[in-house]
């Protein structure tokens, strides 16, 4: 491996590649070392070829091999089509990419049906040899391609993450618990019992990271005379995922811990921010498209999302950074009063109410109804408002009806959209949600509460006392004893302000975005 220090890594066939972290440019070693000039946030080496997506204008790049002894394989795998996308997965000979809109794209070698992907929203690709699976929206795995020995009949339930390996394919569950389908000879679709944090499905092997260890299971001598090594102990901070190579999970190095207080906090996709006592902004996890590369200088609020992040000035402005794909930081000119930040779109509500928003506006998630609010909220695809009647109005995307007030009665005062579900706060202090409920997000739990966030697949509340509950995915319910003063609900975690000022953080923390606590 190159001397250096990288952001991500992906393993293909025959070579390897990583993005550096000083200047997100690639360096790629073995038999397909080229690699392209510039700025990448994702990268995927495959079969002689590799492909990434470009952080100027989120378009994907492939470049490689097409002519061998054998003769001429060129099908398209180094040609991607046109548009933004926010992840790439190379192949054997194809490949494909996560759109900015949540859609997949494939393309290359279209033999067994493996650039035919299923139609929906989904948050994570991973392609292998001739088949490749995807997590939708809601946390199922699907998958599509050559389906020989079962690798391409996902099991029911929901995962967070998934790998397509040769003829094999493993996810991991809420739980942390690795599953796999598919060939089983050397048994590579066997994993070793524990609690996981990603996991990688190679050709007849695969390999898990946990919080302190790698375990790899399945035939150890893949190639004559050579030896699959052991894998290093300690702690490891990534598993490239991927057949003939993959989608890694990138994670940065850890921002040193910050010596004030916290008097507000944001958990995004996979990052999260925190305002400090003197409104200076400090950002931790995964930092792909520079995300957690806060601006200089004092604000009054902040918002992360996806992939992005945006803060409000004391002067009413407000600055984003991180991935501009669909003008997600091009935030409009003005002041402002509140902001709200969501996973492609942001909004936010100046002095008398009115809302405006920007970004991606599939399904109407970034055109606000006129009038005033009182308050705003940018969920995944959707927005919810509250008017200053004390009633709630949503729009966008209305899958699972959660865009759907028609049949609320009462007052609220608040709202929060999440990923498929919307929340609000009764005057009275009960929490009421609606939209999908595939981990039970929706069924809020009794009792008061002062304040409500609806996350991706979970829903957190705070209660007076200062107690804080969370339900949902499973993974996200464990919450940390203590007294909170403000918690924020992410894509698979939460982080809550403590009475003393500082973090913590609970849930999913493959990158680093949910540490159990960050000391003031």
């Amino acid at each position: 491996v190159p001397e250096g220090r990288y952001s991500a890594i992906s393993a293909g066939d025959w070579h390897n590649c990583a993005i550096r972290q000083q200047d997100n440019g690639i360096t790629c070693w073995g038999r397909e070392s080229n690699a392209p000039s510039g700025a990448f946030v994702d990268v995927a080496a495959g079969w002689h070829f590799t492909c990434a997506v470009r952080k100027s204008d989120n378009a994907i790049e492939c470049w490689g091999t097409t002519s061998f002894g054998r003769g001429v394989l060129n099908y398209g795998q180094i040609e991607p089509p046109n548009g933004e996308f926010t992840a790439v997965s190379a192949g054997y000979l194809h490949a494909c990419g996560l759109r900015e809109s949540g859609e997949i794209t494939c393309w290359g070698r279209a033999s067994f049906n493996r650039t035919n992907a299923p139609s929906g929203v989904f948050k994570q690709v991973s392609s292998g040899t001739t088949h490749s699976c995807a997590i939708r929206e809601n946390g199922e795995a699907a998958c599509w391609g050559m389906n020989n020995y079962g690798q391409s009949d996902a099991p029911s339930g929901t995962f967070t993450q998934v790998s397509a390996g040769a003829w094999h394919s493993c996810g991991l569950r809420e739980s942390g618990a690795v599953e796999c389908w598919g060939d089983d000879e050397y048994d590579q679709s066997n994993p070793s019992p524990g609690n996981y944090l990603a996991v990688s499905a190679g050709t007849r092997h695969a390999c898990a990271l946990s919080a302190t260890s790698t375990s790899c299971w399945g035939r150890r001598d893949e190639r004559p005379l050579e030896t699959i090594a052991p894998p290093p102990t300690g702690v490891v901070r990534e598993v490239p995922s991927g057949g003939e190579g993959g989608t890694p999970t990138p994670t940065p190095t850890p921002t040193p811990t910050p010596t004030t207080t916290y008097t507000a906090v944001s958990a995004g996709g996979f990052h999260t921010c925190a305002l400090r006592s003197t409104g200076t902004i400090d950002c931790w996890g995964l930092n792909t498209q520079g995300q957690i590369a806060a601006q200089t200088g004092t604000f009054t609020a902040i918002g992360a999302g996806e992939t992005h992040t945006c803060g409000l000035r004391s002067t009413g402005a407000i600055e984003c950074w991180g991935n501009s794909g669909s003008s997600r930081t091009s935030a409009p000119s003005g002041s402002f009063a509140s902001i709200s930040i969501g996973a492609l779109h942001g909004c936010a509500l100046d002095s008398a109410g009115a809302a405006t928003c920007w970004g991606f506006d599939g399904q109407g998630r970034a055109t606000p109804p006129s009038g005033a609010f009182t308050a705003i909220s940018a969920g995944g695809t959707h927005t919810c408002g509250l008017r200053s009647t004390g009633a709630i109005e949503c729009w966008g995307n209305s899958g699972d009806g959660r865009t759907d007030t028609s049949t609320l009665t009462g007052t609220f005062t608040a709202v929060s959209a999440g990923q498929q579900h919307s929340c609000g706060l009764r005057s009275n202090g009960a929490i009421h949600c609606w939209g999908n409920s595939g981990n039970g997000q929706t069924d809020a739990q009794t009792g008061t509460f002062t304040a409500v966030e609806a996350g991706s697949l979970h829903t957190c509340g705070r209660r007076s006392s200062g107690a804080v509950v969370c339900w949902g995915q499973s993974s996200t319910t464990n919450v940390r004893s203590g007294s909170y003063t403000a918690v924020s609900a992410g894509g698979s975690f939460s982080c809550g302000i403590t009475t003393t000022g500082s973090i913590s953080c609970w849930g999913y923390n493959a990158n680093g975005q949910a540490p159990m606590t960050r000391s003031p």
